[in-house]
């Protein structure tokens, strides 16, 4: 026979109701126990359209108790009507007010007809560009604003905290730009080189080179490399600080989170770009010379002569000014993911992943429509 203490259900029917008798302790201390018998108790019975709980031999109710019931009445009542009986003021209170912060047994969300399911995608990816559109602006307004107030000497700029972020952004990413730059380079010339010969110019490799790398690749491949390496670097920081309440911290203390974090890490991207972009260009026809001098036989000194007579301004300027335009972007991408970021590892992932593709995507974006700009111009 079961202890004095211990839960007991009794289940029976009554002009068509079924009462549930409880009776002992339904306390934590018997928390095992009573989750077991309240399941075992309405198990494989179909649900029944009126229940009433019958408090009158129960001795002890806690709040645990009182979910499990809880839960079983939230569920009860969807199909049917659920009574509670002889239960106590103190019991009647505490299951109230279980009920009404918990548990709630919400019906499964039911999704669209099949044949509407790519309807639906398409209308949900279409209001999240939407919406990451007007974030995207506002992050670029905030960050305008600040730049004007620290021009206007409305607020302080950090002289120290743009070093430290053109440290990490520029200086340190020169090894990796321009080891990236100098096997691409080296590729398309090794490439290239080997369907010119067969016209006998392979000499015009060299205007390929000085071309591509300095108006496109060299700046294109900086860009996907500090929107991968820098991008994902400011959200994370920033993400992290968002999870930890850094930045709600910052706004209570009067620091403009804005001027603090993402006006040195935006000018550092603006400044850093066009360096790392040329610098890039020049590993690049670096790694041209050495392969045509391989597979060409063209001699270093031709290559450079030929380089020389090749080489303009126009084609130096269509990079630079291309440059700081998608440092901007890879900033506002990686500075709105960063504030998107909730209080989870998962969140602070999904964001991150999302900042680098987004950059990548928006700056090979920015610059086939540049391209298409200058061609149209004749420039």
């Amino acid at each position: 026979m079961a202890a004095t203490d211990e839960p007991v259900i009794d289940i029976s029917s009554a002009d068509g109701v079924v009462v549930a008798s409880l009776s002992g302790s339904w306390t934590a201390q018997w928390a095992r126990e009573m989750q077991t018998r309240i399941e075992a108790a309405f198990k494989d019975r179909p649900a029944p359209p009126a229940v009433r709980f019958d408090f009158h031999h129960v001795t002890g109710l806690d709040t645990v108790g009182a979910w499990l019931i809880a839960r079983k009445r939230d569920l009860f009542s969807q199909d049917g009507t659920v009574e509670i009986a002889q239960a106590t003021e103190a019991y009647t209170a505490l299951l109230d007010r279980v009920n009404k912060v918990g548990p709630h047994i919400k019906p499964p969300r039911r999704g669209p007809p099949w044949y509407l399911a790519p309807f639906d995608g398409l209308g949900k990816m279409s209001v999240n560009a939407l919406r990451d559109i007007f974030l995207i602006h506002a992050v670029m307004g905030q960050t305008v604003t600040a730049g004007a107030a620290t021009l206007g000497l409305q607020a302080r700029f950090r002289f120290t905290a743009f070093i430290n972020q053109f440290d990490l952004i520029v200086f340190r990413a020169v090894p990796i730009v321009v080891l990236i730059s100098l096997v691409v380079g080296s590729i398309i010339t090794q490439q290239t080189i080997l369907q010119l010969n067969n016209f006998g110019v392979g000499i015009y490799v060299v205007d390929l080179a000085a071309i591509l790398m300095l108006r496109e690749v060299g700046l294109l491949l900086a860009a996907i490399m500090i929107a991968g390496r820098s991008g994902s670097a400011i959200t994370a920081e920033l993400g992290t600080m968002r999870m930890r309440e850094e930045l709600d911290a910052l706004a209570i203390m009067g620091v403009d989170p804005y001027q603090a974090l993402i006006l040195p890490r935006m000018l550092a991207l603006l400044i850093g770009m066009p360096a790392l972009a040329f610098i890039g260009s020049l590993a690049g026809l670096a790694g041209s010379a050495v392969v045509a001098l391989t597979y060409g036989n063209i001699p270093i000194e031709t290559f450079l002569d030929r380089l020389q007579d090749t080489l303009t301004f126009q084609s130096l300027f269509v990079g630079l000014i291309k440059a700081p335009v998608m440092a901007f972007i890879i900033g506002l991408v990686a500075t709105n993911e960063g504030f998107k970021v909730r209080g989870s590892a998962e969140s602070l992932g999904r964001h991150t992943t999302a900042s680098v593709v987004r950059a990548i995507f928006l700056v090979i974006v920015a610059d086939g429509l540049f391209a298409i700009f200058f061609a149209a111009i004749g420039y």
